[in-house]
Order: structure tokens, then C-alpha cells, then sequence
């Protein structure tokens, strides 16, 4: 049996940028796969239902925007 530990991921900063638009990111999706994506608040709320699943971590920091 394996197990593997994964660190918390950093907090997001304004330098951390949404790969589908460019705009700010408030969500990283460390993927079970490897990699990690970074989504504005509109676009992670666009993809969630489909990518979550596939994800290690969801890392949402959309409650800053409040």
C-alpha cells in the first residue's frame, strides 16, 4: 500500500492568473493526475461539476472577493 501526502498549496496571489481568460485566480485545481490549473471565480464556477471529481485538491479562495 501506498500513500502519498500532498502539501497545502500556497495561497493564491494577484500574480496567479486564470488559464482560460487571463484574469485573476481564486481557484487552484491540483489534478490526481499532476499539474494544476488556476480559474477566475467565473470560470472554476464553469468547470467544477466536471473537473472536481479529477481533482487532489480544490483550492478555492473565492470568499476573498467578499
Amino acid at each position: 500500500m501506498s500513500i502519498t501526502a500532498l502539501a497545502e498549496p500556497a495561497a493564491l496571489t494577484r500574480a496567479d492568473r486564470c488559464d482560460r481568460c487571463g484574469a485573476q485566480a481564486y481557484v487552484r485545481a491540483v489534478l490526481e493526475a499532476g499539474g494544476e490549473l488556476l480559474f477566475c471565480a467565473h470560470h472554476a464556477r464553469d468547470v467544477e461539476a466536471a473537473l472536481r471529481p479529477k481533482t487532489a485538491v480544490w483550492q478555492d479562495e473565492t470568499s476573498s472577493l467578499s
